[in-house]
């Protein structure tokens, strides 16, 4: 497993790009995208040489990451891009994770499977087998 990105709640999409682009040299390289299953908004920054940001949004008060982001924000997971979503999840448990989202298909990864994991030291982490992002832009600079 290789780790893909980082994600991060923030209450506000529009001003968390800004403070990632102004702070931190990050550049917006993906649409929006809205999960309804998960009920956030996602988008991806890159950087040139460094790992990519997911910044996640609750669209509902109902979304596991409502609270988060009423508090402000902050890291929510990593994420580790595996061979196949199915067959990690039973290596990681018999290591000791625990299954918290069983696979369903990811909006924002063109509707390949993603699942979310807590391994020890509460640590949250996504899973998904693919390098494909919704509405990526191409952008050789940043990637």
């Amino acid at each position: 497993m290789i780790l893909d990105h980082i994600g991060i709640v923030v209450p506000c999409l529009e001003q968390g790009i800004d403070q990632w682009e102004m702070l931190f040299g990050y550049q917006r390289t993906s649409d929006i995208v809205s999960n309804a299953r998960q009920k956030v908004r996602v988008v991806f920054l890159s950087k040139r040489k460094s790992l990519k940001v997911k910044l996640v949004e609750p669209s509902a008060q109902d979304s596991p990451v409502y609270r988060v982001a009423r508090r402000g924000g902050g890291l929510h997971h990593l994420c580790f891009r595996c061979p196949a979503v199915q067959t990690e999840i039973p290596l990681l448990e018999r290591q000791g994770a625990r299954l918290l989202v069983a696979p369903e298909p990811g909006e924002a990864f063109r509707g390949h499977p993603i699942a979310f994991m807590l391994a020890g030291n509460n640590i949250n982490f996504e899973l998904i087998d693919t390098s494909e992002k919704e509405g990526w832009c191409t952008d050789d600079s940043v990637t």
